[in-house]
């Protein structure tokens, strides 16, 4: 299916977006929503991916295209975020998420240059990649996906504790990575 719609897209038949939205928009949105807390912004930001997508000049061929869109809605809900000027952390899972990486990972301010971001994620990339797959899943649930830590554990047939614990476990060995590697 994501083939068919990437060969859509590339003859820029805008029957792609009509895939892409049948196909993904459920999950974009429910993303959006996470960040934002508000169904009209979050579908909003599945219009912005849309046309992100439609608007890209690069062919694309994403290694994922469920992650590509993923990661375009992202970006399009964290610009909403951002341009709301909220004064006060908090009020949603994906601050709350945010607020647990906040002491490991440098903040947008700190990295001024895009070829240290690319470094960054280079290193993030590899180190998870030396997670097992189920440690990998849940942080990304939790870090990526920022779904709650009570869905985790029923996803992942665990206890919230559990959860909790495997979390804490991994961001102090993301922390000690990024130490090794000299990142932060």
């Amino acid at each position: 299916m994501d083939s068919r719609i990437i060969a859509l897209l590339q003859k820029r038949d805008e029957l792609a977006l009509h895939e892409i939205r049948s196909t993904y928009g459920t999950l974009c949105k429910q993303l959006a929503f996470r960040i934002l807390g508000n169904p009209q912004d979050a579908e909003e930001c599945v219009s912005d991916m849309l046309l992100a997508v439609w608007n890209s000049r690069n062919p694309i061929e994403p290694h994922s295209l469920k992650a590509y869109l993923i990661s375009l809605t992202r970006h399009a809900a964290m610009d909403k975020l951002k341009a709301r000027q909220r004064q006060k952390r908090g009020g949603t899972q994906f601050e709350t998420a945010l607020d647990e990486l906040a002491e490991i990972l440098p903040s947008g301010e700190q990295v001024e240059k895009q070829v240290e971001e690319r470094v960054l994620i280079d290193a993030l990339t590899a180190w998870l990649r030396t997670l097992s797959p189920e440690v990998r899943s849940i942080f990304m649930q939790r870090y990526f996906m920022s779904e709650p830590v009570q869905a985790i554990a029923e996803a992942n047939h665990m206890s919230v504790s559990a959860v909790k614990m495997t979390l804490m476990r991994t961001r102090n060995k993301l922390k000690d990575y990024l130490r090794k590697e000299e990142l932060i």
